[in-house]
């Protein structure tokens, strides 16, 4: 394609994508020891050290990070403005330079691995926002990510433990492309949470962590995130852990099965998928839905995401809550629009639990930003900006983050 008309194509197809885009038993029982021999054994060893996780947002490989990757897909897509994923891979390379191809798995994590290493985090958690298939049934919903299940060891090079599937892309490609997606997860030994083969499956935890260090998560999806009514799991039909509404009921109903299944001396997250792409406030049902979480179930981490850019951060009853925590990778580089949200900015979330208790003693950030389809640090100009962003939006919630001299963000409260 001679430049001019390059220039022309990669500009109006920008264009195009950016007007598209557009006090509980729970707690007493903690306390009160209410457990078996068994149970005590574990909590007291854990006792020994703090549990860590590492959190992030949505990690979106479908699309154009497939074309990049040693297997990949027919690119073809049924998008408005799009045609082929390949587009997407055009958009970032005008952006940030050429991109080489095939991208090494690792290569793809960038920075995140360095930082996975200094940080060490007993448990691994990220949002798989995508089908993992070779499935060609299209959901009629415009936009589909999915990723070659060849792909799958760009979870095992930064040694994913559990990919959270409640989200609005995993049925992208299917019911088929569904049990592929859990069937190669299976294999690969990464454990999921929020789908499943059937309504027990899709709402069961991943069980997680070695020895004393347990952790216990659940996922579920909200519609709020765009995730279709009939993607709902149900007996013998495979598909997502959907919430019905974010009422007091439906968390009572949530915390009464942590309450029963949860053993002491367990971390339990409970990740979730709500709300638009767009915007900093936090909804008055979101923040209601966490806190009936956390009073009735003891529920240690709420691990928000769907926004495309990071949200404001909460500490209720010394457990955080994510409202939000952007995108982690996508393949958005080079799509106008939102520019004020600064949606390629994105951060790693690294809490430290007190084993015995659930209480958070730490919460660290590390601030990235996606570049050519991989994960870099973000620049310090970049990581004050999100550190003044995390200090404005948490204010209500009496939050603010400071950043150190490495350039890690740190929660402050209370």
């Amino acid at each position: 394609m001679a430049n001019a008309n390059r220039r022309r194509f990669l500009g109006s197809l920008a264009t195009g994508l950016a007007a598209f885009a557009g006090a509980s038993w729970a707690w007493a029982e903690r306390s009160n020891g209410t457990v078996n021999e068994d149970q005590d054994s574990g909590a007291l060893q854990r006792a020994n050290g703090a549990v860590s996780l590492f959190l992030c947002g949505d990690l979106m490989t479908g699309r154009a990070i497939d074309q990049v990757l040693p297997y990949s897909n027919d690119p073809v897509l049924y998008e408005p403005f799009v045609g082929s994923a390949a587009d997407y891979v055009t958009l970032a390379e005008a952006v940030s330079g050429p991109i080489s191809r095939p991208l090494d798995f690792a290569a793809l994590w960038g920075d995140a691995l360095e930082a996975l290493a200094r940080m060490a985090p007993d448990v691994r958690i990220v949002n798989l926002e995508t089908a993992v298939t070779t499935s060609d049934d299209a959901a009629p919903k415009g936009i589909n990510y999915r990723m070659h299940p060849g792909n799958v060891p760009i979870l095992t090079a930064a040694d994913v433990d559990c990919a959270v599937l409640a989200n609005n892309h995993v049925l992208d490609w299917g019911r088929r492309g569904l049990l592929e997606t859990l069937a190669t997860l299976e294999k690969a030994g990464v454990d999921v949470a929020g789908a499943g083969r059937d309504a027990a499956a899709a709402g069961a935890p991943a069980l997680l962590g070695r020895g004393a260090k347990r952790v216990r998560v659940y996922a579920v999806g909200h519609p709020s995130s765009g995730i279709p009514g009939h993607w709902q799991a149900g007996p013998g039909e495979p598909g997502v852990a959907l919430l019905e509404d974010l009422s007091a009921a439906g968390a009572r109903e949530l915390a009464a099965r942590i309450r029963q299944e949860r053993q002491a001396g367990d971390i339990v997250v409970v990740s979730i998928h709500w709300g638009g792409n767009w915007g900093y406030a936090v909804p008055p049902g979101q923040q209601a839905f966490a806190h009936h979480l956390i009073d009735g179930a003891g529920v240690d981490v709420v691990h928000g995401h769907s926004s495309h850019h990071v949200k404001a951060i909460e500490v209720y009853r010394d457990r955080p809550i994510l409202y939000g925590c952007g995108d982690f990778l996508n393949d958005y580089e080079g799509i106008s629009g939102h520019a004020q949200y600064r949606p390629r900015l994105g951060l790693m979330y690294f809490p430290r639990m007190d084993p015995g208790t659930g209480r958070l003693l730490e919460l660290a950030m590390i601030p990235t930003r996606v570049e050519g389809l991989r994960i870099r640090y973000a620049s310090g100009d970049e990581a004050r900006w999100l550190a003044e962003l995390l200090s404005r939006e948490g204010r209500p919630f009496g939050t603010a983050v400071d950043r150190d001299e490495d350039n890690i963000l740190r929660l402050r409260w209370g």
